[in-house]
C-alpha cells in the first residue's frame, strides 16, 4: 500500500549544498603539490597541499558537499577547507543545492564579493519570513535569477517551485505555512536566502513595513540602491570598465553628432566681432587636462594639498533652515561648489602613498575644520586601492595622492524620493571639475577615476556601504609632463 502523497514529501531527503568550480576554473597540479587554478587566459597560485588533497580536489568539478569536509576534524577537511576558501577569495567557486544523490539543482549560487562562504541562519516553523523590498527576479538568460543589491551572491532558479516559494514571500509568511506548500525547498535555502538578507526574518506580520524589515536602509529607493551596488566594484561580479561589450555587434557612434537640418546662424563670425581677450577662468578651463603620470621625484607637498582642499571642498558657511512650522530643523554647510538641495553630502577620503610632510596612509578630510584625521586600515587594504585607481588609469604607477568622494547617501535620500542617487552623481561631477580646476591652477596633475571599491572602502572605514560609501574617485600628484595629457582621452 503506497503512502499518502503528504507523507512521502515529509520522508524526502531535504537537499544539501555543494561546492563545485565555476565552469570556467580548471586546477592543475604541479611537483610538489603546489595548486594552480586557471581562467580566462590567467592563473593563480593556491599554495600548496597534500597528494591526497590533490586528488579529492578533483571532485570539485560535479561537487563537493560542504558538510563533507565542514567538520574539520580530519586534517584533510581542513586542507579541503582551505583549498575552497582560497577558491573563493577570488571567485572561482560556485555552490548548488540538490539531492545528495542527484544531479538536478534546485539553485545555483554564484558569488558576487570575494570571500562569499554561504551563511545560514537558525529557521523555526514559528519563525515569520518576508522578501526584502531590494531583492527581484530576472531573465538574463534561458532561466530566472533572483539577487538583491543587498546580497553576497545571486541564486539562479533552477526548479520552478523554488520561483513559486518566493513568490508566496511577498507577503510574510510563517515557516509552518510554507513547509505544506507542494514542493517546498527546504530550510537550508530559506535559511541560506535570509544570510544573505534576500529574506528577513521579522517578529510578526505587522513588522513587514520598510521601517521595521530593512532599517536604515528605508531612506534607498529601490532603483537608487540597485544601480549604487551594480555601477561600482566591489559588489557584483559583472564585467566593469572598458570592455567594449558591443565592439562586434555595432559599430562607435561618431564623436561629432550629425548635425540637424535647417539654416544654422554661424557664432564665429559674432565672436569675432566682439573678440576680447580670454578671461582667466576661460584659459584654466581650456588648460584643464587629465595627469596619468606622476613626478614621484617631486611629489606633491603638504602645503599644496591643504590649498587645494581649502580651495575646493572647505566649509564657507554653516545655516538652519525649515520647510514648514513643523518640520524638524535642516542643517546646511555650504561648499565652493553647489550641491542638489543644499545637502553637501559629499565628504573626501585621502589615500597617500607620496607626499612631502604628511605620511603614507588613509585619511578623512574634516571639511569643518580644515584638517586631516588619519584612520587606522591594513597596510593590504591601502595598497588595494592605490593599485586599483592605477589600473582603471591605465597608468605606470600609483598616483601620489588618491581622492575618494564618498556621499553620506541620507543627507540627499531624506529630502529627495526617486533621484536621489542621480543628484549625487551630479554632485559629484560639478566637486570633479572644482578639482579639475584647483589643480590646474596649482600647475598639479589630476585625473578622474570612474571606478571605487565600495566593499573594500566598507573594510578600510567599517562604515556599511549604504550608509556612506564611494561614488568618485580623483587622483591627484605632481605632472611628470605639465600641461601635456597622457593619452587621447581628456
Amino acid at each position: 500500500m503506497r503512502a499518502p502523497e503528504a507523507k512521502r514529501r515529509r520522508r524526502a531527503t531535504p537537499p544539501i549544498i555543494f561546492a563545485r568550480l565555476s565552469a570556467r576554473i580548471t586546477l592543475e597540479v604541479q611537483a610538489g603539490g603546489t595548486i594552480l587554478a586557471f581562467f580566462d587566459g590567467d592563473s593563480v597560485e593556491l599554495g600548496t597541499f597534500s597528494p591526497e588533497v590533490a586528488d579529492r580536489a578533483q571532485a570539485l568539478r560535479m561537487g563537493l558537499p560542504l558538510a563533507s569536509f565542514a567538520s574539520g576534524e580530519r586534517s584533510i577537511d581542513k586542507e579541503i577547507e582551505e583549498l575552497v576558501r582560497r577558491l573563493a577569495r577570488h571567485r572561482l567557486v560556485e555552490y548548488c543545492l540538490r539531492q545528495a544523490r542527484s544531479d538536478q539543482n534546485y539553485i545555483i549560487i554564484e558569488p558576487q564579493v570575494a570571500d562569499y562562504w554561504p551563511a545560514t541562519t537558525r529557521l523555526g516553523n514559528t519563525d515569520i519570513l518576508v522578501l526584502s523590498r531590494f531583492a527581484y527576479m530576472r531573465r538574463p538568460g534561458n532561466e530566472m535569477v533572483l539577487e538583491s543589491p543587498r546580497a553576497g551572491a545571486l541564486f539562479r532558479i533552477c526548479n520552478p517551485t523554488v520561483a513559486a516559494t518566493i513568490a508566496m514571500l511577498a507577503a510574510p509568511q510563517p515557516i509552518s505555512r510554507l513547509r505544506r506548500q507542494h514542493g517546498f525547498p527546504g530550510l537550508d535555502l530559506l535559511a541560506l536566502l535570509v544570510g544573505c538578507q534576500i529574506l528577513l526574518k521579522i517578529d510578526s506580520a505587522g513588522d513587514a513595513g520598510p521601517r521595521g524589515a530593512e532599517g536604515d536602509l528605508v531612506l534607498w529607493d529601490f532603483h537608487d540602491f540597485l544601480f549604487h551596488a551594480r555601477s561600482t566594484e566591489g559588489r557584483h561580479a559583472n564585467p566593469l570598465g572598458g570592455v567594449y561589450p558591443h565592439a562586434g555587434v555595432l559599430p562607435p557612434l561618431p564623436a561629432v553628432r550629425p548635425r540637424w537640418p535647417g539654416k544654422p546662424i554661424d557664432l564665429r563670425e559674432i565672436a569675432a566681432a566682439h573678440a576680447q581677450p580670454p578671461s582667466p577662468l576661460t584659459e584654466l578651463l581650456r588648460e584643464r587636462h587629465s595627469t596619468r603620470s606622476f613626478d614621484d621625484q617631486r611629489p606633491i607637498t603638504l602645503g599644496e594639498v591643504s590649498r587645494l582642499l581649502d580651495g575646493a571642498a572647505r566649509i564657507l558657511s554653516q545655516s538652519t533652515s525649515r520647510v514648514g512650522e513643523r518640520d524638524p530643523t535642516v542643517a546646511c554647510a555650504a561648499r565652493p561648489y553647489p550641491s542638489a538641495g543644499a545637502c553637501y553630502e559629499l565628504e573626501l577620503y585621502l589615500a597617500v602613498d607620496n607626499c612631502e610632510g604628511l605620511a603614507r596612509g588613509f585619511y578623512h578630510y574634516d571639511a569643518d575644520r580644515h584638517a586631516l584625521v588619519p584612520i587606522n586600515t591594513r597596510a593590504q587594504e591601502l595598497e588595494a586601492l592605490l593599485l586599483a585607481a592605477q589600473s582603471a588609469m591605465d597608468a605606470p604607477a600609483a598616483p601620489q595622492i588618491l581622492i575618494t568622494i564618498a556621499a553620506r547617501f541620507g543627507r540627499v535620500s531624506w529630502k529627495y524620493s526617486s533621484l536621489a542617487y542621480a543628484l549625487i552623481l551630479k554632485d559629484v561631477g560639478v566637486l570633479t571639475q572644482t578639482l579639475y580646476l584647483m589643480a590646474t591652477e596649482m600647475e598639479l596633475g589630476g585625473c578622474a577615476v570612474g571606478i571605487a571599491n565600495i566593499d573594500l572602502f566598507a573594510k578600510m572605514t567599517g562604515i556599511e556601504f549604504h550608509v556612506e560609501g564611494p561614488v568618485g574617485q580623483f587622483a591627484l600628484g605632481r605632472s611628470a609632463r605639465p600641461g601635456v595629457s597622457d593619452c587621447g582621452n581628456p
